[in-house]
């Protein structure tokens, strides 16, 4: 699937019902949705929708710690220098274009099992809406 109008779900497999049911992925008409389950009845929602709700707040959270998330990549880096700050820095200012890159490439199924396993979890109700992200090391999460 190399064509660049192809979507994914990009986080399959840390979607969750109210009720903590894991939501299925299908593919309708070649798009992506999450199958949400209210009772017997299986919700079909845009994955995409789902997706963007997630990835708006991961803008919000990236941003508002910018400076940490700046010392922080810095220090896994490895490097302390100007260049490589500036470097980090467009990188940031780009977040919107990079979550467009994830829609059309998906997120590697090890990087959504790790996420997974640190506690990542997208709660949404029967109409696809995000309610609750628990997140590892998140605050409380009241302006989703």
């Amino acid at each position: 699937m190399s064509d660049s109008s192809v979507r994914y779900a990009v986080f399959e497999g840390l979607v969750f019902n109210q009720e903590g049911q894991l939501a299925e992925v299908v593919r309708v008409g070649g798009e992506p949705f999450y199958v949400i389950l209210d009772a017997d009845f299986r919700r079909h929602v845009e994955a995409e929708a789902v997706d963007r709700q997630v990835l708006s707040w991961l803008h919000r959270q990236v941003m508002s710690n910018r400076e940490l998330v700046t010392k922080g990549t810095l220090s896994l880096l490895g490097h302390d220098d100007l260049f490589t700050k500036a470097m980090i820095d467009a990188s940031l200012e780009d977040l919107e274009g990079q979550a467009e890159q994830l829609m059309r490439q998906g997120i590697p199924v090890e990087a959504r099992q790790w996420l997974g396993m640190l506690g990542l979890r997208i709660i949404v109700d029967v109409h696809g809406e995000v309610v609750e992200i628990d997140a590892p090391a998140a605050g409380p999460d009241e302006d989703l």
